[in-house]
């Protein structure tokens, strides 16, 4: 690749990068709520661990619901009861008092003067009851409105007279100038000849009752702004707590975010950018391969947009909904395709961003960073499904003990824990389970390759191989013994030993196109390269890298087993027919001697073009004791320092070290070599 176009390369790579952060930033930006979250943690009869609260504004002082609930609970007791006065009834009922007066003491006549007499008595004893009505029953209240004549009038309760009690009323009655044997028969006339004239008008008494109740007053007092609320240390009692819960609710009133939207946004997006940028920068000094490969740094910002969003999501259903959404699967995801620094970093920031927008942030952060750490310590083999298992049962453990705790912490009972939260965090490992699917679907729409599928591939039954084991013996064998040093000096120095085993399994998968060509595979006294010219003989040779990359695109190896076979020989040299050239032709084009590259360009390529170089050319050794094989590993790992071939690994001199050492001691083994003790 030419100068030129590496910077037009990086300007392409720096550009999707600037557009990738300010659309995650956008889109982020425009999913989150329109309220400022109050973040402080606080809890009746603990200490205020802030700085000195003061109002940041003017602000009422809510009451609460118990005292909401007495101050309606005596409105109701105090309800007052709307009647309705029908004059009609007491009239119709009065017309009778003569007819049934007569009917009782026939042989006096009407114009008696005694009848009228004990008639006009009666009529004034029935008037003085219906003076304010007769209610059916007993009186609901004290509280007794009657209307007349679209008038409303209050009148006490006792100044009533109820159908209930009408005979008690009724005998209290005196009757002055009347014979004390006739009294009796007109208390009974007054008891048949009263109805109940007042009417409940149950629409206008329940329409008083709830504008009165609408006039209740849900505020006790007003707090001014820069006033001090609590002192930091300072213990909250039902007080203060309840003027803390009445600035939260403001803070967080549409009145307040409508004159600070603008403010809001700005804000949120400065530390949104912040932390976005901060994880680039991680990736620029710590994973330089994954900053350039737009491919994997979409992925990793698509998971931080996708957990972000089913998040705020479910939180919109129910707050408590934010104990049910799987985050453990982000890192566990993360781990399984690259490593788990990055993947703890990556949840970490991912956290932070809802730390922003969600409830109780710190306790959020503590229960999703303390499952994470954990799903990442437990999955080492996800591809065994009893690790998979155990980690989402201690993701749900951790989440269980963690709420428990922090439950503790706020003051409230053992029994006082909320069962439906219980349930979620175990719903919420049940999830996790999801995440083996999950990568199966990440490996298709973003041409990624987990530790799942190198797995699969590490399987030598596999079509491929049995195909390179059948036509290229020999190659099959390098490739086997490769595969088994490079594991170890994975291992060694911390590397992806899977990935390196499996792109050492494959590294060589080009010679299939001409198997007879390379010396592991020839018959003996059977080397075609006799008829051919050195620089004819190393046109072949290198071919089997260009071969190798086209079978493993046909047989669909994913991109980084494939970087293996592009970069084990990087830009060297066929080295013995550039100097059989030489010998013959008294001069060499190193161009057409050179394979094409590219160069290692992590530590996993680097490790397996030590380890091939290494196994290849140990076969040639005649009489390999430990004093041949230090020096021989010394050698080859050396030359390709010198020509620059790990000049783009991001592996150190003491890697290498440690990987000689690997060497040594793996070769001494191979070939029964003892130790040289001195005398």
């Amino acid at each position: 690749m030419s100068a030129s176009h590496q910077q037009v390369q990086k300007r392409r790579t720096f550009l999707f990068t600037v557009l990738l952060h300010v659309a995650a930033v956008a889109f982020l930006l425009w999913i989150f709520p329109s309220q400022v979250t109050f973040n402080y943690q606080y809890a009746k009869g603990r200490p205020w661990n802030y700085e000195n609260l003061y109002a940041p504004f003017d602000f009422e002082i809510k009451k609460t619901d118990t005292q909401i609930q007495e101050e309606r609970d005596a409105l109701l007791r105090e309800k007052t009861f709307y009647y309705r006065y029908d004059d009609e009834i007491a009239a119709t009922e009065r017309s009778f008092l003569s007819d049934r007066l007569e009917s009782i003491f026939q042989k006096i006549s009407v114009g008696n003067s005694r009848f009228n007499l004990w008639l006009n008595s009666l009529e004034l004893a029935f008037d003085a009851i219906y003076k304010n009505g007769v209610i059916n029953g007993s009186f609901p209240s004290d509280r007794i409105k009657v209307v007349k004549n679209n008038q409303a009038e209050t009148i006490a309760a006792d100044k009533f007279i109820g159908t209930d009690n009408l005979k008690e009323r009724v005998n209290r009655l005196e009757f002055k100038g009347v014979e004390s044997s006739v009294i009796e028969p007109l208390k009974a006339i007054l008891v048949q000849s009263i109805r109940p004239n007042l009417i409940l008008e149950e629409t206008l008494t329940e329409n008083a009752f709830q504008t009165q109740l609408s006039q209740l007053s849900l505020t006790r007092g007003i707090v001014f702004e820069g006033k001090l609320i609590i002192a930091k240390g300072e213990v909250i009692d039902d007080a203060t707590f309840q003027i803390i819960e009445s600035l939260r609710t403001q803070y967080q009133s549409e009145q307040w975010q409508e004159s600070n939207t603008y403010y809001l946004l700005g804000a949120y997006g400065i530390l949104i950018a912040l932390l976005l940028l901060l994880l680039l920068l991680y990736l620029k000094k710590y994973r330089l391969d994954m900053y350039q490969n737009t491919n994997q740094l979409t992925f990793i910002f698509f998971n931080i947009l996708l957990m972000v969003s089913l998040v705020l999501v479910l939180t919109k259903i129910d707050e408590r909904f934010v104990y049910l959404a799987p985050l453990s699967i982000l890192p566990l995801v993360l781990k399984n395709f690259f490593d788990a620094r990055l993947a703890l970093f990556v949840h970490l920031m991912t956290l932070l961003i809802l730390g922003m927008v969600l409830p109780n942030a710190y306790e959020f952060l503590f229960l999703q960073l303390s499952a994470g750490i954990v799903v990442m310590l437990g999955s080492n083999e996800l591809h065994k499904r009893t690790n998979l298992f155990a980690a989402a049962f201690f993701v749900t453990l951790v989440y269980i003990i963690s709420y428990v705790a922090f439950h503790g912490l706020r003051g409230g009972a053992i029994l006082s824990i909320d069962l439906w939260v219980l349930i979620l965090f175990v719903l919420n490992g049940m999830l996790t389970l999801f995440s083996q699917p999950l990568i199966y679907l990440y490996e298709k729409l973003f041409s990624l390759v987990s530790d799942v599928s190198l797995l699969e591939l590490s399987d030598t039954n596999s079509k491929l191989l049995k195909e390179l084991s059948d036509k290229a013996p020999g190659t099959f064998n390098h490739s086997l013994q490769v595969a088994n040093l490079c594991e170890a000096a994975a291992n060694a120095v911390g590397a992806n030993s899977l990935l390196l085993r499996v792109g050492a399994l494959y590294h060589d998968i080009g010679k299939l196109s001409a198997p007879e060509f390379f010396t592991e595979n020839q018959i003996q006294g059977a080397n075609p390269h006799e008829d051919l010219t050195p620089s004819e003989s190393a046109h072949i040779i290198r071919r089997h890298v260009i071969h190798g990359i086209e079978i493993a695109r046909k047989n669909n190896l994913p991109d980084r087993v494939i970087d293996f076979i592009r970069t084990h020989h990087g830009n060297s040299l066929v080295y013995y027919f550039y100097k059989k050239q030489l010998e013959e032709e008294g001069e060499a084009n190193e161009k057409d001697f050179r394979y094409l590259g590219p160069i290692p360009f992590s530590k996993e390529t680097a490790i397996l073009m030590m380890c091939d170089a290494v196994e290849a050319a140990s076969k040639s050794l005649k009489q390999p004791d430990y004093p041949t094989l230090d020096q021989f590993v010394e050698r080859i790992i050396s030359g390709q320092l010198e020509g620059g071939q790990y000049s783009a690994a991001t592996i150190t001199l003491k890697e290498i070290e440690i990987i000689k050492a690997v060497l040594k001691k793996k070769l001494t083994n191979i070939y029964h070599v003892r130790v040289e003790y001195p005398e």
